[in-house]
């Protein structure tokens, strides 16, 4: 996995690319909590790189859901592919979960 980060005032968004397994959830959990520590209240994930999440990557993101939204924060996904957007369906959490077609859409949402 690849991952990057831009941040717009309280929300940080990051770019994960190729796939999103348990052996990427320390990096990932580093650099959210990176995010957060440096102000971040709301977290959006792009996901139009993204090729694959396993059921850990899922977990984290539902972890992190929670975590948010104890502090006022939201989870935003944007662009998950096909493969991804069909995982979540099949976990059902594209009901938990919130998606956005677009990264200004995503953050319009949480302003």
């Amino acid at each position: 996995m690849k991952l990057s980060y831009q941040e717009f005032e309280h929300i940080a968004v990051l770019t994960l690319s190729g796939e999103y397994t348990a052996e990427d959830i320390e990096q990932f959990e580093r650099s959210v909590n990176d995010r957060i520590n440096a102000g971040a209240r709301h977290i959006v994930i792009d996901c139009e790189h993204l090729e694959f999440v396993d059921s850990k990557g899922l977990e984290s993101w539902i972890h992190l859901q929670t975590r948010l939204g104890e502090k006022g924060g939201q989870l935003r996904l944007v662009k998950p592919d096909e493969t991804v957007s069909r995982i979540l369906e099949l976990t059902r959490l594209d009901l938990a979960l919130e998606s956005h077609k677009g990264l200004e859409q995503a953050v319009r949402s949480l302003r």
